[in-house]
């Protein structure tokens, strides 16, 4: 069940190039990969899109938002501790913005995946988090390429060893660009944790191939 659950978040601390008209880097100059395995890999790219505060504050605003209910965690029910929204190109509707529509082409080229769908996850404040997981369709693609921009105060987003083990942390905001690949899904789990000090809303947009 998605109960509909009004959006009031605004940005505490905004970037410096955040209320620019939303771009970003069509030839990922910036962009660093990380092995982390034989079989694993991240790419990250800080300040990938600039205007990440105007794609925000439009988004927010427009998104029909959800909190998902009933979820299972640790033997127990729950609400999840944190806002989403979903757009699919199955669905026929244009991307909610323009510009997401060549963002999910640009990296369609870059990676070779459709990126069909796109997950928008509002973490509201410091409260709101994800346990340790992989991306369910993980079941059903092999190797799924998991690319999200983060928009709003950055927050860490962990990876570590499927299982547990040592892990290792991004603080993701402000335009960065995230993206994991190769076995990340299978053999690692990520988690965006909740924190003490939180200097405002982020807003992730994860783009699928589902």
């Amino acid at each position: 069940m998605f109960p509909s659950t009004p959006v009031t978040a605004s940005i505490g601390q905004r970037s410096l190039f955040g209320s620019l008209e939303p771009d970003y880097d069509a030839t990922f100059r910036e962009l660093a990969r990380l092995d982390l395995d034989e079989r694993t890999w991240v790419d990250h790219a800080p300040g990938w899109l600039s205007g990440a505060d105007r794609m925000f504050d439009e988004l927010t605003a427009e998104l029909p938002f959800r909190q998902r209910t009933g979820i299972r965690m640790y033997d127990r029910l729950v609400d999840e501790p944190r806002l989403s929204a979903w757009w699919s190109k199955a669905g026929g509707h244009p991307e909610p913005m323009p510009i997401l529509r060549d963002i999910r082409e640009s990296l369609a080229v870059r990676y070779e995946e459709p990126f069909d769908s796109i997950g928008f996850n509002l973490y509201r404040d410091g409260c709101d988090s994800v346990a340790w997981h992989g991306d369910r369709h993980r079941h059903v693609v092999t190797n799924p390429v998991i690319a999200i921009v983060s928009l709003g105060a950055p927050r860490p987003l962990k990876l570590r060893p499927r299982g547990g083990g040592t892990s290792l942390s991004w603080s993701l905001g402000n335009g960065d660009l995230f993206v994991m690949g190769g076995a990340c899904q299978h053999e690692w789990e990520h988690t965006v944790p909740k924190v003490r000090v939180c200097h405002g809303p982020r807003l992730s947009v994860t783009f699928r191939s589902v």
